[in-house]
């Protein structure tokens, strides 16, 4: 399922497309950078769970930001942690089991935060996922509840749909909860097909299991 490269592409493009009307006053030549912190899942819980990852790579957002006539350049670097679990319909066998774990950085100048992900919604941040995928259709909000992440209370919203996988249309899964930590903020997305009903417990016990700053 490709829908990690979405989620993680997707985060990095709506980062700073609504900052051009907010740094007016910014000037300089130098680019202003900002850099978040890695975000992982306990390795016990992550094991527990049956998933595996290859560990957090940067993903850099490079914009030119215009506003009263001036141009200033902002880079961005987004922390990303995918975890994959290979899971066996009977048809076949493929990462059906997706989790991905997204630090982005706050970007906070003279006292305002600029990136767009803070003021997201989960069916927000759910729906930029569906824009760009393809494959991710009829999604519709399930359940909502709350847990507890890094000793803070974050909402968990599950929504249902269908996926594309290997030319085979498969019911789907998707949690999505967002919170900020730091100077950065924390978006977690899960997705897995909706047949294996003992799934949604291992997405909720790594939610409760990540970890930033890593």
């Amino acid at each position: 399922m490709t829908s990690k490269r979405v989620v993680a592409a997707v985060l990095a493009v709506a980062m700073l497309t609504t900052t051009s009307g907010c740094i007016g006053f910014l000037t300089g030549d130098e680019a202003l950078s900002f850099a978040a912190e890695p975000a992982v899942v306990d390795e016990s819980a992550a094991d527990s769970a049956g998933y595996s990852t290859d560990g957090p790579r940067v993903l850099s957002v490079n914009r030119t930001v215009s506003a009263a006539g001036q141009e200033r350049q902002v880079v961005a670097e987004n922390q990303v942690t995918t975890y994959r679990k290979t899971l066996d319909l009977g048809i076949f066998e493929a990462d059906l089991g997706v989790f991905t774990v997204v630090s982005t950085p706050a970007v906070e100048i003279a006292g305002q935060t600029l990136n767009p992900i803070g003021e997201f919604s989960n069916r927000r941040l759910v729906s930029l996922v569906q824009d760009q995928y393809q494959g991710l259709n009829d999604v519709q909000e399930v359940s909502s509840q709350t847990i507890t992440v890094q000793g803070r209370q974050t909402e968990v919203t599950k929504y249902s749909g269908t996926a594309t996988v290997q030319g085979q249309e498969v019911d789907v899964y998707v949690h999505v909860t967002k919170y900020r930590d730091g100077d950065d903020f924390v978006v977690a997305i899960g997705v897995y097909p909706q047949r294996l009903d003992g799934e949604e417990a291992n997405v909720l016990s790594m939610m409760r299991a990540i970890e930033h700053p890593a």
